[in-house]
C-alpha cells in the first residue's frame, strides 16, 4: 500500500486554500453587485396611449430599444429592462447617485430640429444617423457631432445654400439650444452643436438622446423606488458575516461528526465555491441578496450531498466490507438519491428563470450553477480525494471514517 496520500492531500489543500485566498482578494473586484446591494434606483414605466388607441407591440419593442439606448449612456454596468405585460416596462438601474436626473433623461422626447429664420422645420432627428459627443479644442467646451441620412445631408446643404448668411437654429424638445450664423455650404451632412454652458457630460447625454431618437408612445413613472448605497452596503456586510459563521459552522460538524470524510468534505467544499464564483463572475452575472441566499442554498445541497455518500459508505462499514469496497458501494448507492434530489430542484429553477421576473432570475441562475457544481465536487472531486485517502497505510483505518 502506498505512504503517499497524505502528501498528496496536503499539497491538494495548500492549492486549494491559496486559490481561496485568491478568490476572496480578486473576484470581488470583477463581480457586479445588484440594486439591492449597490444602490440604484427601480422603476416601473407605464405606456400611455393616444386617446382612442391601443400600445402596440412594435410600440413596447421600439421603446425597450430606446430605453436600452439612453441607459448605456450612463455607462452602467448590468442594467434590468424588461417588458411587464402589454404595456408596462420595468428598468433598474445599479450605481445611479442622481436618480431624478435619470429619470428626466429617461423621460424625454429628445425631438430635434433645424429651423430656418422664419422658423419653418428645414430637418428632423428622425434623418439623423449619428451623434457623438466630444471637447472641442479651442474652447475646452463640450461639443457635438452630427451626421445625416443621405437624404438630410442633401436637405442640409440646400438650406445652408439658401440661408447662407443668415441664422439657422436648433431646438432640442421645443427649447432652442443653438442658433449660429451659415458662414459656408456644408454639402457633407455633418454639422456641430455647441454652447456656452454644455459640458462634455451634457454633450454626452444629448447625443445619447439624439442617437436613440424620440420616444414611440407617451410614458409615465407610476413606480419608483430609491436603493440608497448605504442600505446595500450595510446588506452586503451582513450577509458576508452570515455566510462565515454559517460556512465555519458546517466545516466544524463535518469535522467533528464525520472526521476525514468531513475533513475532506471541507476541501471539496472550497473548490465548490470557487467554482460557483468564478463562472458567475464568467458570465457577468449580477450578485443580489436573493443570489447569496441561493448561494448559500446550494452550499447547503452540496453538504447533504456528501452526507448522503458518507451515510451510505458507513452502512457498508457495518456490514465488515473493506474501505474500499464500502467508498465504492456508498458511492453506487448514494448517487441516485443525489441525482433525484438535485434533477428535481434544476427543473425548479427553470420554471423561476421562465416565469420570474428580476431578482427571482439571479436566484436560479445562482441556485442552478451551484447545484451543477455541487453534484461535480460530491460525486467527482470527494470521491476523487477519498481514493487518496483509502490508498494511504495512516489514512486507511477505519476509525477514521466511522462516527
Amino acid at each position: 500500500m502506498k505512504h503517499n496520500g497524505v502528501l498528496k492531500l496536503l499539497i491538494i489543500a495548500i492549492l486549494l486554500i491559496s486559490g481561496l485566498v485568491l478568490t476572496i482578494f480578486y473576484a470581488p473586484k470583477f463581480i457586479n453587485l445588484g440594486l439591492d446591494l449597490q444602490g440604484g434606483i427601480h422603476v416601473v414605466m407605464q405606456a400611455v396611449p393616444d386617446e382612442g388607441e391601443e400600445i402596440t407591440t412594435k410600440e413596447m419593442e421600439s421603446l425597450t430599444s430606446i430605453m436600452t439606448e439612453r441607459i448605456n449612456g450612463f455607462g452602467l454596468s448590468e442594467p434590468l429592462i424588461q417588458k411587464e405585460g402589454d404595456d408596462r416596462l420595468i428598468i433598474e438601474l445599479a450605481g445611479i447617485t442622481d436618480p431624478d436626473k435619470a429619470l428626466e433623461t429617461l423621460g424625454k422626447t429628445a425631438k430635434l430640429e433645424f429651423l430656418d429664420p422664419d422658423g419653418n422645420v428645414i430637418l428632423s432627428g428622425s434623418e439623423l444617423t449619428d451623434a457623438t459627443a466630444g471637447m472641442d479644442p479651442n474652447t475646452g467646451k463640450g461639443i457635438i457631432y452630427l451626421t445625416f441620412s443621405k437624404e438630410g445631408a442633401d436637405k442640409f446643404a440646400d438650406a445652408t445654400q439658401r440661408f447662407l448668411g443668415q441664422v439657422i437654429s436648433i431646438e432640442l424638445d421645443g427649447k432652442n439650444i443653438q442658433s449660429a450664423e451659415v458662414k459656408s455650404v456644408i454639402p457633407n451632412g455633418e454639422a456641430t452643436i455647441q454652447g456656452d454652458n454644455m459640458t462634455f457630460d451634457t454633450a454626452a447625454e444629448t447625443a445619447s438622446l439624439l442617437r436613440s431618437g424620440a420616444l414611440p408612445v407617451n410614458v409615465e413613472v407610476i413606480e419608483q423606488r430609491t436603493v440608497g448605497p448605504q442600505l446595500g452596503a450595510d446588506s452586503l456586510a451582513k450577509s458576508y458575516v452570515a455566510m462565515i459563521y454559517g460556512i465555519v459552522a458546517v466545516f466544524l460538524f463535518m469535522i467533528v461528526y464525520y472526521r476525514l470524510p468531513g475533513l475532506l468534505t471541507c476541501l471539496s467544499l472550497i473548490l465548490y465555491g470557487m467554482i460557483v464564483f468564478w463562472l458567475l463572475i464568467g458570465i457577468k452575472a449580477t450578485i443580489t441578496l436573493p443570489g447569496i441566499a441561493a448561494f448559500l442554498l446550494s452550499l447547503g445541497m452540496a453538504v447533504d450531498a456528501n452526507i448522503i455518500i458518507f451515510e451510505r459508505i458507513k452502512d457498508e462499514l457495518r456490514r465488515e466490507k473493506s474501505l474500499s469496497a464500502s467508498l465504492r458501494a456508498g458511492f453506487q448507492r448514494a448517487f441516485k438519491a443525489i441525482l433525484d434530489a438535485n434533477v428535481t430542484t434544476l427543473i425548479a429553477t427553470v420554471v423561476l428563470f421562465y416565469f420570474g421576473q428580476s431578482m427571482i432570475k439571479g436566484f436560479a441562475i445562482t441556485l442552478s450553477i451551484g447545484i451543477l457544481a455541487s453534484m461535480f465536487t460530491a460525486i467527482v472531486f470527494t470521491r476523487f480525494l477519498l481514493n487518496i485517502a483509502v490508498r494511504d497505510s495512516i489514512l486507511s483505518n477505519k476509525y477514521l471514517y466511522r462516527s
